[in-house]
């Protein structure tokens, strides 16, 4: 089989003048592979200043570069210079020439590309090349670790690789190292947060946590459009506090979709029966989906695949925040429920940094509101991984006016790069840690300041104290007269102007 890549378009794009389609684009190309490519390769037919150079898309390498025309070619150069996509080099290994690949294999038997590609094949398709097994020889890595975050690893025999990837072949997140995620790494966040709650007494850090988690629950709902009474935040609230505190499985998201949906009578709890999507209704109430959740024939599969997963990354000590965003993000890309798949998504990010001691016990960081101030970082980031892949969805509208889909789609849900929602999750998480958490702490000990010299200054209720605090704050440091007349008609202007003072002194109110 010979790649000779000349086309002029790809993937709907311009192909760099004076160059040829390689690797992955090359093999897609050829095989006619239905499969989103997110970086195009091509090898120009001049030199290149530093070997390589970006132009949108596309990374143009030099033309020393340049590995041949054969299948085993591309692979190779895909294997070695190109970001994982599991994605694509199932369907790629699918659609090759068993025969040709086979050949290719056992022209180098000890080679470590060779060895790679054949565990590739196997795990990912289920089927088994007439090879035998590999003879003795040094294992080589299925990731370089220097450029992803690997799981523990697990020896193939057969093919002499160190299995050490992050999930299986029913799921597996890629998470590439990049320069964002090692400075996040270096933080070491967790170790920060311990030693601002360390200061913190315990009666003040409870409270903290109370407002925190009432934050996060507020906002989590908010994200959705949805501004649910003081009773139903709270019950969510209260699900989200035992995060961690039981294995993640299929049993436990029943269990918490059930806590958050209280009238059942519209929304089925559990697995969903039909399809799902987001995006907007035409004039007739018809589907115009952007995102279209996973078949629900497939939800088993993937989800138990998902927290096989998890459980690999938590037992392989895997980053906690990586962990995270790699089981929520995939949670919410295979979209499992019927309605709140957004709230149990978040809820997941709760679960793996509790279980795994991230956050301080009992606190929960409210990442939800800093999403929520970042929404539309938040929905970029979701729709980086989910906008490519509508165009590989065949679907059509129900009598219902909902959506069916009709083609096999399980894969585009079992494989993700997870790396900008890693790097986008540990945003979020740094500003809880460095300024939501102790900006809450510190008006906490204000309050309780101010509390007490308005106590030592007039004689009135907690709650009247409490009042008086948020009015005059509220007002840039005085007391708005309609409350003067309303709530503290009784104080005398001097009493007022005392009261006013302590708090302007205690917030730092200039």
């Amino acid at each position: 089989m010979q790649i000779t890549s000349t086309t002029m378009i790809f993937a709907n794009e311009t192909v760099p003048e004076g160059t040829m389609l390689a690797g992955y684009a090359a093999l897609i190309y050829a095989l006619k592979v239905e499969a989103p490519l997110r970086s195009m390769s091509c090898i120009s037919s001049e030199h290149v200043r530093g070997s390589m150079r970006q132009d949108g898309n596309w990374t143009i390498y030099d033309k020393r570069y340049w590995p041949g025309s054969s299948l085993g070619d591309h692979l190779t150069f895909a294997i070695k210079h190109e970001p994982l996509d599991l994605l694509i080099l199932k369907r790629v290994l699918e659609a090759a020439p068993e025969k040709e690949l086979a050949e290719f294999i056992k022209s180098t038997p000890t080679g470590g590309v060779t060895r790679r590609v054949w565990f590739f094949y196997e795990t990912l398709t289920g089927r088994r090349l007439s090879i035998p097994d590999a003879k003795q020889s040094s294992a080589v890595d299925v990731l370089d670790p220097k450029k992803y975050f690997t799981g523990n690893a697990i020896l193939s025999r057969r093919h002499r690789v160190r299995n050490n990837l992050l999930g299986d072949s029913f799921f597996c997140p890629i998470i590439r190292r990049t320069e964002k995620l090692e400075n996040y790494l270096a933080m070491k966040l967790d170790e920060k947060a311990g030693q601002i709650t360390g200061r913190a007494g315990k009666h003040l850090l409870t409270r903290a946590a109370s407002f925190m988690l009432l934050a996060d629950s507020r906002a989590s709902f908010e994200i959705e459009g949805e501004r649910p009474p003081r009773n139903r935040l709270e019950r969510w609230g209260k699900a989200v506090l035992q995060a961690g505190k039981k294995t993640l499985q299929l049993a436990e998201i029943i269990r918490l979709h059930g806590v958050l949906i209280e009238d059942t009578r519209f929304v089925q709890i559990g697995l969903r029966s039909d399809g799902v999507f987001l995006g907007e209704r035409d004039h007739n109430e018809d589907p115009l989906p952007e995102f279209v959740g996973a078949c629900p024939g497939d939800l088993e599969a993937l989800l138990e695949g998902l927290f096989c997963a998890n459980r690999r990354m938590r037992e392989s000590g895997i980053d906690a925040v990586l962990q995270a965003a790699a089981t929520a993000f995939g949670f919410v890309y295979i979209h499992p429920l019927q309605d709140g798949n957004g709230r149990v998504h978040r809820c997941l990010i709760h679960h793996v940094l509790a279980e795994r001691k991230f956050s301080p016990p009992g606190m929960v960081f409210p990442v939800s509101s800093v999403m929520l101030d970042r929404i539309e970082d938040y929905q970029d980031v979701l729709r980086s991984h989910s906008g490519p892949l509508m165009g590989f969805i065949e679907w059509r509208p129900t009598d219902n006016r909902n959506i069916e889909v009709k083609n096999d789609t399980v894969d585009l849900y079992r494989y993700y790069d997870c790396t900008d929602v890693a790097e986008f999750l540990y945003a979020c998480v740094q500003r809880t840690v460095e300024e939501d958490l102790p900006r809450e702490i510190v008006y906490l000990q204000q309050y309780d300041e101010a509390i007490r010299r308005i106590m030592n200054s007039v004689e009135m209720p907690d709650r009247l104290a409490g009042d008086f605090i948020r009015f005059v704050r509220q007002n840039e440091g005085t007391l708005p007269k309609r409350r003067r007349k309303r709530d503290f008609e009784v104080l005398t202007d001097q009493e007022i102007l005392d009261l006013e003072a302590i708090v302007q002194d205690v917030f730092h109110v200039p």
